[in-house]
Protein backbone atom coordinates (compact mmCIF):
# COMPACT_ATOMS: atom_id res chain seq x y z
CA UNK A 1 0.00 0.00 0.00
CA UNK A 2 2.82 2.36 0.87
CA UNK A 3 4.44 2.28 -2.57
CA UNK A 4 1.14 3.14 -4.30
CA UNK A 5 1.05 6.53 -2.59
CA UNK A 6 4.74 7.42 -2.48
CA UNK A 7 4.36 10.39 -4.83
CA UNK A 8 1.19 11.71 -3.22
CA UNK A 9 2.48 11.49 0.33
CA UNK A 10 6.21 12.15 -0.07
CA UNK A 11 7.14 13.97 3.09
CA UNK A 12 10.74 14.72 2.04
CA UNK A 13 11.87 13.20 5.32
CA UNK A 14 15.53 13.88 4.66
CA UNK A 15 14.97 17.61 5.04
CA UNK A 16 11.97 17.52 7.34
CA UNK A 17 11.87 18.85 10.84
CA UNK A 18 12.34 16.53 13.79
CA UNK A 19 9.67 13.88 14.19
CA UNK A 20 6.50 15.03 15.93
CA UNK A 21 3.54 13.44 17.61
CA UNK A 22 0.15 14.23 16.11
CA UNK A 23 -3.30 13.68 17.55
CA UNK A 24 -5.71 12.95 14.70
CA UNK A 25 -9.41 12.77 15.57
CA UNK A 26 -11.27 10.45 13.19
CA UNK A 27 -15.01 11.14 13.40
CA UNK A 28 -17.35 8.71 11.59
CA UNK A 29 -21.08 9.13 11.00
CA UNK A 30 -21.71 6.22 13.37
CA UNK A 31 -19.82 3.50 15.18
CA UNK A 32 -21.86 0.33 14.74
CA UNK A 33 -21.83 -0.63 11.06
CA UNK A 34 -19.01 -2.66 9.56
CA UNK A 35 -18.30 0.13 7.07
CA UNK A 36 -17.10 2.40 9.88
CA UNK A 37 -15.02 -0.36 11.43
CA UNK A 38 -13.19 -0.66 8.12
CA UNK A 39 -12.51 3.09 8.12
CA UNK A 40 -11.20 2.81 11.68
CA UNK A 41 -8.89 -0.05 10.69
CA UNK A 42 -7.59 1.93 7.71
CA UNK A 43 -6.84 4.93 9.92
CA UNK A 44 -4.87 2.71 12.30
CA UNK A 45 -3.02 1.14 9.37
CA UNK A 46 -1.91 4.61 8.27
CA UNK A 47 -0.71 5.41 11.80
CA UNK A 48 1.29 2.16 11.90
CA UNK A 49 2.91 2.94 8.57
CA UNK A 50 3.75 6.49 9.57
CA UNK A 51 5.33 5.22 12.79
CA UNK A 52 7.73 3.16 10.70
CA UNK A 53 8.76 6.48 9.07
CA UNK A 54 9.40 8.05 12.45
CA UNK A 55 6.09 9.95 12.64
CA UNK A 56 3.92 9.22 15.66
CA UNK A 57 0.16 9.52 15.10
CA UNK A 58 -2.35 8.91 17.86
CA UNK A 59 -5.72 8.15 16.23
CA UNK A 60 -8.67 9.19 18.41
CA UNK A 61 -11.83 7.43 17.22
CA UNK A 62 -15.12 9.00 18.28
CA UNK A 63 -18.50 9.46 16.63
CA UNK A 64 -22.23 9.35 17.33
CA UNK A 65 -23.89 6.02 17.99
CA UNK A 66 -26.65 6.70 15.46
CA UNK A 67 -26.14 7.93 11.94
CA UNK A 68 -28.91 10.50 12.30
CA UNK A 69 -27.59 12.27 15.40
CA UNK A 70 -26.32 15.47 13.82
CA UNK A 71 -26.29 17.33 17.13
CA UNK A 72 -23.99 14.78 18.73
CA UNK A 73 -21.58 14.86 15.80
CA UNK A 74 -21.49 18.66 15.95
CA UNK A 75 -20.64 18.39 19.65
CA UNK A 76 -17.85 15.90 18.91
CA UNK A 77 -16.28 18.29 16.39
CA UNK A 78 -16.61 21.23 18.80
CA UNK A 79 -15.08 19.22 21.64
CA UNK A 80 -12.08 18.25 19.52
CA UNK A 81 -11.66 21.89 18.50
CA UNK A 82 -11.56 22.87 22.18
CA UNK A 83 -9.12 20.05 22.85
CA UNK A 84 -6.83 21.44 20.13
CA UNK A 85 -6.17 18.17 18.35
CA UNK A 86 -3.65 18.34 15.51
CA UNK A 87 -6.21 17.58 12.77
CA UNK A 88 -9.62 15.99 12.17
CA UNK A 89 -10.79 13.41 9.66
CA UNK A 90 -14.59 13.74 9.44
CA UNK A 91 -17.43 11.92 7.71
CA UNK A 92 -20.17 14.58 7.92
CA UNK A 93 -23.66 13.38 8.78
CA UNK A 94 -25.12 16.44 7.09
CA UNK A 95 -23.58 18.54 4.32
CA UNK A 96 -24.93 21.75 5.85
CA UNK A 97 -25.16 21.19 9.61
CA UNK A 98 -21.45 20.44 9.96
CA UNK A 99 -20.23 23.49 8.01
CA UNK A 100 -20.10 25.92 10.94
CA UNK A 101 -18.22 23.63 13.39
CA UNK A 102 -15.78 22.53 10.68
CA UNK A 103 -15.03 26.10 9.62
CA UNK A 104 -14.58 27.07 13.29
CA UNK A 105 -12.03 24.27 13.69
CA UNK A 106 -10.14 25.43 10.61
CA UNK A 107 -10.10 29.05 11.87
CA UNK A 108 -8.59 27.67 15.09
CA UNK A 109 -5.72 26.23 13.06
CA UNK A 110 -6.94 22.62 12.95
CA UNK A 111 -6.95 21.21 9.41
CA UNK A 112 -9.95 19.03 8.52
CA UNK A 113 -10.05 16.25 5.95
CA UNK A 114 -13.54 15.21 4.84
CA UNK A 115 -14.15 11.53 4.12
CA UNK A 116 -17.07 9.49 2.76
CA UNK A 117 -19.66 12.25 2.37
CA UNK A 118 -19.33 15.81 1.12
CA UNK A 119 -19.54 19.09 3.01
CA UNK A 120 -20.92 22.36 1.58
CA UNK A 121 -17.68 24.22 2.21
CA UNK A 122 -14.46 24.84 0.30
CA UNK A 123 -12.37 25.24 3.46
CA UNK A 124 -11.42 21.60 4.30
CA UNK A 125 -7.92 20.50 3.37
CA UNK A 126 -9.19 17.69 1.14
CA UNK A 127 -12.11 15.35 0.51
CA UNK A 128 -11.34 11.62 0.38
CA UNK A 129 -14.34 9.65 -0.84
CA UNK A 130 -16.00 7.36 -3.31
CA UNK A 131 -17.48 8.75 -6.50
CA UNK A 132 -20.93 8.14 -5.06
CA UNK A 133 -22.83 9.15 -8.19
CA UNK A 134 -20.83 6.53 -10.09
CA UNK A 135 -21.77 3.99 -7.41
CA UNK A 136 -25.44 4.68 -8.05
CA UNK A 137 -24.85 4.29 -11.79
CA UNK A 138 -23.19 0.90 -11.23
CA UNK A 139 -26.10 -0.21 -9.06
CA UNK A 140 -28.68 0.85 -11.66
CA UNK A 141 -26.87 -0.89 -14.49
CA UNK A 142 -26.59 -4.13 -12.55
CA UNK A 143 -30.24 -4.06 -11.50
CA UNK A 144 -31.43 -3.14 -14.99
CA UNK A 145 -29.39 -5.98 -16.45
CA UNK A 146 -30.65 -8.69 -14.09
CA UNK A 147 -34.24 -7.44 -14.49
CA UNK A 148 -33.87 -7.90 -18.23
CA UNK A 149 -34.59 -4.23 -18.87
CA UNK A 150 -38.22 -4.40 -17.78
CA UNK A 151 -40.34 -4.76 -14.65
CA UNK A 152 -41.01 -2.68 -11.56
CA UNK A 153 -38.39 -1.52 -9.07
CA UNK A 154 -38.09 0.17 -5.68
CA UNK A 155 -35.39 2.55 -4.52
CA UNK A 156 -35.22 2.76 -0.72
CA UNK A 157 -33.47 5.98 0.26
CA UNK A 158 -31.33 6.44 3.40
CA UNK A 159 -31.32 9.85 5.12
CA UNK A 160 -32.10 13.37 3.94
CA UNK A 161 -28.98 15.55 4.07
CA UNK A 162 -26.49 12.68 3.68
CA UNK A 163 -24.59 13.75 0.57
CA UNK A 164 -23.01 10.36 -0.13
CA UNK A 165 -26.26 8.40 -0.27
CA UNK A 166 -28.16 11.22 -1.99
CA UNK A 167 -25.58 11.14 -4.78
CA UNK A 168 -25.97 7.36 -5.11
CA UNK A 169 -29.74 7.71 -5.25
CA UNK A 170 -29.46 10.39 -7.92
CA UNK A 171 -27.06 8.28 -10.00
CA UNK A 172 -29.40 5.33 -9.73
CA UNK A 173 -32.55 7.19 -10.76
CA UNK A 174 -30.89 9.09 -13.61
CA UNK A 175 -29.41 5.89 -15.06
CA UNK A 176 -32.63 3.92 -14.76
CA UNK A 177 -34.56 6.66 -16.56
CA UNK A 178 -31.96 7.02 -19.31
CA UNK A 179 -30.84 3.42 -19.91
CA UNK A 180 -33.82 1.32 -18.74
CA UNK A 181 -36.95 3.32 -19.62
CA UNK A 182 -39.13 0.19 -19.55
CA UNK A 183 -38.48 -0.30 -15.83
CA UNK A 184 -41.09 1.47 -13.73
CA UNK A 185 -39.96 2.94 -10.40
CA UNK A 186 -42.75 2.08 -7.96
CA UNK A 187 -41.31 4.06 -5.04
CA UNK A 188 -38.34 6.38 -4.58
CA UNK A 189 -39.40 8.65 -1.71
CA UNK A 190 -39.24 6.40 1.36
CA UNK A 191 -36.26 6.73 3.74
CA UNK A 192 -34.72 3.79 5.57
CA UNK A 193 -33.39 5.86 8.46
CA UNK A 194 -30.18 5.42 10.39
CA UNK A 195 -30.28 1.78 11.46
CA UNK A 196 -30.97 -1.71 10.19
CA UNK A 197 -34.12 -1.81 12.34
CA UNK A 198 -35.61 1.39 10.90
CA UNK A 199 -34.67 0.16 7.41
CA UNK A 200 -36.38 -3.15 8.12
CA UNK A 201 -39.62 -1.42 9.13
CA UNK A 202 -39.58 0.86 6.08
CA UNK A 203 -38.86 -2.14 3.85
CA UNK A 204 -41.74 -4.10 5.38
CA UNK A 205 -44.09 -1.21 4.66
CA UNK A 206 -42.88 -1.02 1.06
CA UNK A 207 -43.25 -4.76 0.51
CA UNK A 208 -46.68 -4.80 2.12
CA UNK A 209 -47.71 -2.19 -0.43
CA UNK A 210 -45.82 -3.34 -3.53
CA UNK A 211 -44.80 -6.93 -2.81
CA UNK A 212 -47.10 -8.46 -5.44
CA UNK A 213 -45.66 -6.40 -8.28
CA UNK A 214 -42.08 -5.44 -7.41
CA UNK A 215 -39.37 -7.31 -9.33
CA UNK A 216 -36.26 -5.32 -8.37
CA UNK A 217 -34.84 -3.33 -5.44
CA UNK A 218 -31.84 -1.06 -4.91
CA UNK A 219 -30.63 -0.13 -1.40
CA UNK A 220 -27.79 2.45 -1.30
CA UNK A 221 -25.94 1.69 1.96
CA UNK A 222 -25.18 -1.10 4.42
CA UNK A 223 -28.05 -0.57 6.87
CA UNK A 224 -30.73 -0.06 4.20
CA UNK A 225 -29.53 -3.14 2.31
CA UNK A 226 -29.50 -5.30 5.43
CA UNK A 227 -32.96 -4.14 6.51
CA UNK A 228 -34.37 -4.76 3.04
CA UNK A 229 -32.77 -8.22 2.90
CA UNK A 230 -34.46 -9.23 6.16
CA UNK A 231 -37.82 -7.90 4.96
CA UNK A 232 -37.54 -9.74 1.63
CA UNK A 233 -36.79 -12.98 3.46
CA UNK A 234 -39.72 -12.50 5.83
CA UNK A 235 -42.01 -11.90 2.86
CA UNK A 236 -40.74 -14.97 1.00
CA UNK A 237 -39.39 -12.75 -1.79
CA UNK A 238 -35.64 -13.19 -1.29
CA UNK A 239 -34.09 -14.57 -4.46
CA UNK A 240 -37.28 -13.92 -6.42
CA UNK A 241 -37.02 -10.12 -6.36
CA UNK A 242 -33.78 -8.99 -8.00
CA UNK A 243 -31.77 -7.12 -5.36
CA UNK A 244 -28.68 -4.90 -5.58
CA UNK A 245 -27.19 -3.46 -2.39
CA UNK A 246 -24.34 -1.15 -1.40
CA UNK A 247 -21.38 -1.80 0.97
CA UNK A 248 -19.90 -5.07 2.10
CA UNK A 249 -21.67 -5.88 5.37
CA UNK A 250 -21.24 -9.51 6.41
CA UNK A 251 -24.95 -10.32 6.08
CA UNK A 252 -25.11 -8.87 2.57
CA UNK A 253 -21.94 -10.70 1.50
CA UNK A 254 -23.37 -13.99 2.79
CA UNK A 255 -26.63 -13.28 0.95
CA UNK A 256 -24.69 -12.61 -2.26
CA UNK A 257 -23.04 -16.00 -1.94
CA UNK A 258 -26.43 -17.63 -1.24
CA UNK A 259 -28.12 -15.95 -4.22
CA UNK A 260 -30.52 -13.70 -2.31
CA UNK A 261 -28.55 -10.63 -3.48
CA UNK A 262 -27.44 -10.35 -7.09
CA UNK A 263 -24.94 -7.52 -6.79
CA UNK A 264 -23.18 -5.24 -4.30
CA UNK A 265 -21.63 -1.89 -5.11
CA UNK A 266 -18.56 -1.90 -2.91
CA UNK A 267 -16.48 1.03 -1.72
CA UNK A 268 -13.05 0.84 -0.13
CA UNK A 269 -13.62 2.21 3.39
CA UNK A 270 -10.30 0.80 4.61
CA UNK A 271 -8.50 2.89 2.00
CA UNK A 272 -10.71 5.86 2.87
CA UNK A 273 -9.61 5.80 6.51
CA UNK A 274 -6.01 5.18 5.49
CA UNK A 275 -5.88 8.08 3.03
CA UNK A 276 -7.83 10.35 5.36
CA UNK A 277 -5.12 10.10 8.02
CA UNK A 278 -2.24 10.18 5.53
CA UNK A 279 -3.68 13.30 3.89
CA UNK A 280 -4.14 15.04 7.26
CA UNK A 281 -0.54 14.35 8.26
CA UNK A 282 0.76 15.41 4.85
CA UNK A 283 -1.02 18.74 5.28
CA UNK A 284 0.33 19.18 8.81
CA UNK A 285 3.85 18.64 7.49
CA UNK A 286 3.48 21.24 4.77
CA UNK A 287 2.99 18.97 1.77
CA UNK A 288 0.63 19.92 -1.03
CA UNK A 289 -2.31 17.52 -1.16
CA UNK A 290 -5.02 16.94 -3.71
CA UNK A 291 -8.26 18.76 -3.01
CA UNK A 292 -10.30 15.70 -4.00
CA UNK A 293 -9.19 12.06 -3.79
CA UNK A 294 -11.34 9.28 -5.26
CA UNK A 295 -11.00 6.00 -3.38
CA UNK A 296 -12.86 4.02 -6.05
CA UNK A 297 -15.74 1.55 -6.07
CA UNK A 298 -16.63 -1.65 -7.88
CA UNK A 299 -19.45 -4.07 -8.50
CA UNK A 300 -19.24 -7.45 -6.81
CA UNK A 301 -21.34 -10.38 -8.04
CA UNK A 302 -21.54 -14.03 -7.12
CA UNK A 303 -19.39 -14.76 -10.18
CA UNK A 304 -16.49 -12.44 -9.33
CA UNK A 305 -16.57 -12.33 -5.52
CA UNK A 306 -13.67 -14.79 -5.18
CA UNK A 307 -11.34 -12.77 -7.41
CA UNK A 308 -8.45 -11.34 -5.35
CA UNK A 309 -9.32 -7.67 -5.98
CA UNK A 310 -12.97 -8.15 -5.03
CA UNK A 311 -12.19 -10.45 -2.11
CA UNK A 312 -9.93 -7.74 -0.66
CA UNK A 313 -12.83 -5.27 -0.77
CA UNK A 314 -15.24 -7.75 0.81
CA UNK A 315 -12.86 -8.82 3.58
CA UNK A 316 -10.65 -5.94 4.79
CA UNK A 317 -8.05 -6.83 7.48
CA UNK A 318 -10.07 -5.64 10.46
CA UNK A 319 -8.67 -8.17 12.93
CA UNK A 320 -5.11 -7.00 12.28
CA UNK A 321 -5.83 -3.47 13.46
CA UNK A 322 -8.98 -3.56 15.64
CA UNK A 323 -7.82 -5.49 18.68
Amino acid sequence: MKNAFTLLFAFALAGAAAAQTYEIAVIPKGTTHEFWKSIHAGALAAAAELKADGITVNVIWKGPLREDDREQQVQVVENFTGRRVSAMVLAPLDARALVAPVEAAIRAGIPVVIIDSGLNSATPLSTVSTDNHKGGVLGARRLGEIMGGSGKAILIRVLAGSTSTEQREAGFLETMAKEFPKIEILSSDQHAGATRDTAYRTSQNLLNRFGREVTGVFAPNESSATGMLLALRDAGLAGRVRFVGFDAGSQIVAALKAGDVQGIVVQNPFRMGYLGVKTAVAGLRGATVEKSIDTGCGLVTRENMAEPEMAALLHPPLEKYLK
